[in-house]
C-alpha cells in the first residue's frame, strides 16, 4: 500500500465539523465529503489536491529563480516518494537509482555495447532493481535504519521507473550539466516535499478546494506571463545590472 504521512484522523475531523454552504458554491467540496462517504482514503485526496501546487512551486522555481531540474513531472513524483518514505530514505534510493542508471549507461557506452533503446533501458532497469533490491536486503543490518524495511514497495517501483525518465534527460549532456540537474531535481522535490507537509496547507486546500484552485490558476496564469529575469540570472549578471 501507498502510505501517505498526512494526520489523517485531524484531517476527517476537520471535514466532519466543516459546515457547507450551498452545493452551487462548494462543488468541490461536497465531492470530497461523497468520496470520504464512498471510502476513498483522505490521503489520497489531500495528495491530489496538492499537487497541482507543487507543480506551481516547481514552474515558479523554473522562471522566478532560475532552478531547471528535470521538468515538472521527476521532481513532483520526487516529492510525493519522499512524503510516503520519509525525505531520508527518499533521498537515499534516490541517490542510488540515479547512481547506477547514470554508470550504466556510461559502462555501456564505454564497451560499445551497441543495443536499440529500450532493450538498453531495459538493462539498465535490471541493473537499477539489484542495486535497490542490495539496499533493501543490507540496509537495515549495515546502516541500522528499520525504514529501509519497512518501506513500501510502490514509492520504491516509483523510484526505479524513474531510472528511464534520468537516463532520458540525461542524453546528449554532459556529466556536470547531469549532475547539476540531478542536484536542481533534488532540491526542487525537497521544496515540493516541504508543501506536502505542511499541516496548514493541507487543511486549507481540503477545506476550501475551490478557493485553493482558484489561487493555484491565477499563480499559473501569473507564471506564464512573467517574462523578466530570475533571480539566478540577476545574481549572475549583477556587475552588469549595477553599471
Amino acid at each position: 500500500m501507498f502510505r501517505i504521512n498526512f494526520e489523517a484522523d485531524v484531517l476527517l475531523a476537520l471535514v466532519g465539523q466543516q459546515e457547507l454552504g450551498s452545493a452551487w458554491l462548494h462543488p468541490i467540496s461536497y465531492a470530497i465529503r461523497n468520496a470520504l462517504t464512498q471510502g476513498v482514503p483522505i490521503d489520497n485526496i489531500v495528495l491530489l489536491l496538492l499537487l497541482p501546487l507543487v507543480a506551481a512551486v516547481i514552474a515558479a522555481s523554473r522562471h522566478l529563480i532560475g532552478l531547471r531540474g528535470f521538468g515538472i513531472f521527476l521532481p513532483a513524483a520526487l516529492s510525493a516518494v519522499f512524503v510516503a518514505t520519509g525525505p531520508v530514505v527518499g533521498i537515499g534510493l534516490f541517490l542510488v537509482i540515479v547512481t547506477v542508471s547514470t554508470f550504466s549507461r556510461m559502462l555501456l557506452r564505454r564497451l560499445r555495447v551497441k543495443l536499440q533503446y529500450l532493450p538498453r533501458m531495459a538493462l539498465i532497469l535490471l541493473v537499477v532493481v539489484l542495486a535497490v533490491l542490495a539496499i533493501l536486503f543490507v540496509g537495515p543490518q549495515i546502516f541500522g535504519r528499520r525504514e529501509l524495511a519497512e518501506v513500501s514497495i510502490f514509492p520504491v517501483i516509483i523510484l526505479v521507473l524513474l531510472a528511464e525518465d534520468f537516463t532520458r534527460a540525461q542524453l546528449g549532456k554532459s556529466i556536470r550539466i547531469a549532475a547539476s540537474l540531478t542536484v536542481e531535481t533534488l532540491i526542487l522535490a525537497l521544496m515540493s516535499f516541504v508543501f506536502l507537509s505542511l499541516s496548514a496547507l493541507q487543511e486549507f486546500a481540503l477545506l476550501n478546494p475551490e478557493i485553493y484552485l482558484l489561487m493555484v490558476l491565477g499563480l499559473d496564469l501569473f507564471l506564464g506571463t512573467y517574462s523578466g529575469l530570475r533571480l539566478l540570472e540577476i545574481w549572475r549578471f549583477r556587475k552588469l545590472i549595477r553599471n
